[in-house]
């Protein structure tokens, strides 16, 4: 069985891996780091929670020169708390090593702060691309001598619109530099990215554990919008979970559903793109440290969260793409753990839930909780008069509709689909 050591890792490093009950490295890892000590580029394609992020620290701390105080590997990431997420990896990494330094740079932490940092000897930056930018621009940072980049969820910055500051930050660097790529998914803008930038890579593919199927028990509850609340609450109850994340559309859901369920008596934090940086810290603390039992968050807030002991996953809100599903998902049943996972669904949901479906090639079991996700037949009548007495017009407006401020002149938004996320291609900058 092939352990670290094999691998060409150090004792030194090997020691702090075992110490953190790390003996066996993941598929992605045995075949990761032999090829970037190597010095070759590499495209890794996995999804998170196989163990990828030690698959490109590693390699970059047996690289780095302690003598010299340049940045010498950069690490792109689309969210901050993926890039403090990783540089607390690189930090229990070097626990046993002396000199080297790594710095996170991020929107939301004073700048002042950084700067003071970045004076000092540096070797390894972990980065969101906007504030690296603001830093590039200030002159503040030189990545003329990065001789490591590493992009980590690419697809993600493609997502959230991130490819041209990438491209930008790229322009700085010297072709001569090492690429290393990893991506749940392989997008043609990220094959074209590729393409531009990185010469001869190795293709690295491991296929994700099926914790779709093996992993986490996957239930689908049909509910409507106005029971969905009441519906999470019973569920709550029911379940009693020890640690649960909570994922909604939009913060201002998130927000919504934070007040419930404090007004409710839960113990819970709210995680999403409104909060202060210092705010989303504290919060992440004190979910890791089980000092609340639920965390309401957006998908852009969550990404890079890897808490151990998350034993449910509520989808309050049904994700819109199957990428966005499997990795909420996958924030349960971790460290061989087992998950529970569910989702609410109602009518106007059922497109992205078929979606979601064929994506994942399995059919999610449904239920229905009479009384509480669904109304018994009496209350049904009832929510039904009420719902067309809503949306009737009112007696002596009839000039509504030519106004443009009658319920009938507006769209539903129950008629709603997917829709396919369209992305600006990058520019066709090179590196020097």
């Amino acid at each position: 069985m092939t352990d670290f050591l094999q691998l060409g890792i150090r004792k030194e490093i090997h020691h702090t891996l075992k110490s953190l009950g790390l003996v066996t490295p993941t598929p992605i890892q045995e075949r990761t780091i032999p090829t970037a000590l190597e010095g070759k580029d590499v495209i890794a394609q996995a999804q998170t929670g196989t163990g990828k992020t030690l698959a490109f620290v590693l390699p970059i701390l047996e690289k780095i020169d302690i003598n010299k105080s340049d940045v010498q590997a950069l690490i792109l990431t689309p969210t901050r708390e993926l890039a403090q997420q990783i540089t607390k990896e690189i930090k229990k990494m070097i626990e046993n090593i002396e000199g080297v330094n790594v710095l996170a740079v991020y929107g939301g932490q004073d700048v002042t702060h950084q700067l003071k940092k970045l004076k000092g000897a540096q070797h390894i930056v972990v980065a969101t691309p906007g504030r690296l930018l603001d830093h590039i621009r200030r002159g503040t940072i030189d990545l003329s001598t990065v001789e490591m980049l590493v992009l980590d969820e690419a697809d993600q910055m493609l997502h959230m619109g991130f490819l041209p500051e990438v491209d930008d930050i790229i322009y700085e660097t010297f072709s001569s530099r090492q690429t290393m790529l990893f991506s749940a998914t392989m997008p043609n803008e990220i094959k074209s990215l590729a393409k531009k930038y990185m010469v001869e890579p190795e293709i690295i593919e491991v296929k994700a554990k099926k914790v779709t199927v093996e992993e986490i028990k996957q239930v689908v509850i049909e509910t409507t919008d106005r029971r969905k609340q009441a519906t999470l609450f019973h569920l709550i109850e029911e379940h009693r979970p020890f640690l649960a994340i909570i994922f909604c559309r939009t913060k201002i859901r998130a927000k919504k559903l934070y007040d419930a369920l404090i007004s409710n008596g839960y113990e819970a934090d709210e995680l999403h793109g409104d909060l202060t940086q210092a705010k989303r810290e504290k919060a992440m603390k004190r979910f890791r440290e089980a000092k609340v039992q639920f965390l309401v968050a957006t998908d852009v807030a969550a990404r890079g969260l890897d808490v151990e002991g998350v034993t449910h996953v509520y989808n309050y809100d049904i994700p819109h793409d199957v990428e966005s599903y499997v990795h909420r998902i996958g924030r349960t049943g971790r460290a061989g753990g087992d998950g529970i996972a569910i989702t609410l669904v109602a009518p106007k949901d059922l497109d992205f839930l078929r979606m979601i479906e064929k994506g994942i090639n399995q059919t999610l079991d449904k239920q229905v909780i009479k009384g509480i996700s669904i109304p018994d037949r009496e209350d049904y009548q009832q929510e039904r008069t009420e719902q067309i007495n809503k949306t009737r017009r009112p007696q002596g407006r009839g000039d509504d509709r030519r106004r443009g401020t009658g319920p009938s002149s507006r769209r539903s938004t129950d008629d709603r689909r997917p829709q396919s996320k369209s992305t600006s291609s990058t520019r066709g900058r090179r590196s020097r």
